[in-house]
């Protein structure tokens, strides 16, 4: 049997049973619908030794990527004149709730050129109804 035939057959059946692992047996949350564009508010739980507190990182939302339980998002917000940016994954446990404060109207998936813009253009236009 030649080995360089198997070889892609053996990862593909390890790839369909770690997707099946990941469907089945991590617990998702029930978070609400957000894309990139969107002013977001991430609540979560930070543990210091014995101690643990929440925190909330609020910012808009740069990008979502990957697919089901491997899914992140990427938050950017401004902290006096420096830009922070944090990525999220989905369902991390630490994660208590998730508000959207708006819905941001871009034309793409992954907002980049967010990066560059200051002031009065690092504005986003609101979603109306």
């Amino acid at each position: 049997m030649n080995v360089a035939l198997t070889k892609p057959f053996i990862l593909s059946k390890m790839q369909d049973l770690v997707k099946f692992v990941q469907e089945e047996f991590v617990t998702k949350k029930e978070l609400p619908e957000f894309s990139a564009g969107d002013t977001i508010t991430v609540y979560y739980e930070i543990k210091e030794g014995e101690k643990s507190r929440t925190q909330f990182f609020r910012g808009v939302v740069i990008q979502r990527r990957g697919s089901s339980s491997s899914e992140t998002f990427t938050i950017r917000k401004m902290s006096g004149t420096v830009g922070v940016e944090r990525i999220f994954p989905i369902n991390l446990p630490a994660i208590q709730k998730i508000e959207v404060n708006k819905r941001g109207k871009v034309r793409r998936a992954r907002i980049f050129y967010f990066r560059e813009l200051t002031g009065k253009r690092a504005r986003i236009k609101e979603k109306r109804y």
